[in-house]
């Protein structure tokens, strides 16, 4: 299958979709929609840079989620009223938990994995 900006952006969609529902569904642990976070910035990223080498189509999406995450360690007050912003609460999160940053680092490996089967680049 050929590398394109619509192909991974349609499963960019469908990972917010199954997202939004895991964090609906009471029975799914909270756990899994930071694993499909991570997941949908890999390919959010794939849909901006399609032709990353193998060693950045990791990095970036890791640094990106990372650094959100660390971002939620800051209480300065523009930034804690986007975070309390529904758009925002979903983009940025609300509080530091070092195990989102183990969830965020499968979620890249799940996505790399999902592009390598699909694509075999």
């Amino acid at each position: 299958m050929r590398r394109n900006r619509s192909f991974y952006f349609l499963i960019t969609l469908f990972v917010v979709l199954i997202g939004i529902l895991s964090r609906k569904i009471d029975s799914i642990p909270l756990f899994i929609g930071d694993v499909l976070y991570a997941v949908m910035v890999y390919f959010g990223c794939r849909v901006l840079f399609v032709h990353f080498v193998h060693s950045k189509k990791i990095i970036v999406p890791l640094v990106i989620c990372y650094l959100i995450e660390l971002q939620q360690l800051s209480d300065a007050s523009w930034l804690v009223s986007i975070r309390n912003t529904t758009l925002g609460h979903y983009a940025l999160g609300q509080g530091f938990l070092w195990s989102d940053l183990v969830c965020y680092a499968v979620g890249v490996g799940i996505g790399f994995l999902l592009d390598y089967k699909t694509v075999r680049f």
